[in-house]
């Protein structure tokens, strides 16, 4: 019996392992078109964008408009392809913190106390996508998957080709 559930375990691990790509791909993908359709849309609107900024006392508004849209637009674009993937969710994950800081700043103190309204903001899908990423990379369906695949590492530390 215990050889049984020993393989089933197994078994289930290499099918759990053999979904982990297929499943970032679809996470970049949708998050990464998400981002850019956000962030091109807020450059898009500038005059609009930095005018929401200043409703929520951010300081420079029109600079940090300008700057979180970029990172919204071209890090989307970065997540689409799976270039620099982990490094550019820290951009990500930094704006969305802080859109949801200041826009949605109630629902962030409601964590605990009404814990549906805070995992239902668009800052916490766009936030939670950002940091699927960051842990877990791109997957192998990504530009960094080429790459890592193309410069693997030997076991004694030196790049083989």
């Amino acid at each position: 019996m215990r050889n049984l559930v020993e393989k089933l375990y197994r078994l289930l691990i290499s099918v759990a392992h053999w979904l982990r790509s297929p499943f970032l791909l679809l996470v970049r993908l949708y998050w990464g078109w998400q981002y850019f359709v956000a962030g091109k849309g807020k450059l898009e609107n500038l005059p609009k964008t930095t005018e929401f900024f200043e409703s929520l006392h951010i300081p420079a508004p029109h600079l940090q408009a300008i700057i979180a849209s970029s990172i919204e637009c071209f890090g989307g674009l970065l997540l689409l392809v799976g270039f620099a993937s982990r490094v550019v969710s820290i951009p990500l994950m930094a704006v969305m913190t802080v859109a949801y800081l200041t826009a949605d700043l109630e629902r962030v103190q409601g964590i605990f106390s009404d814990p549906d309204k805070f995992v239902a903001s668009d800052e916490f899908l766009f936030l939670f996508a950002a940091t699927i990423i960051f842990i877990f990379g791109p997957g192998l369906f990504s530009v960094d998957g080429l790459i890592g695949k193309y410069f693997r590492r030997d076991g004694d530390g030196s790049t083989a080709r």
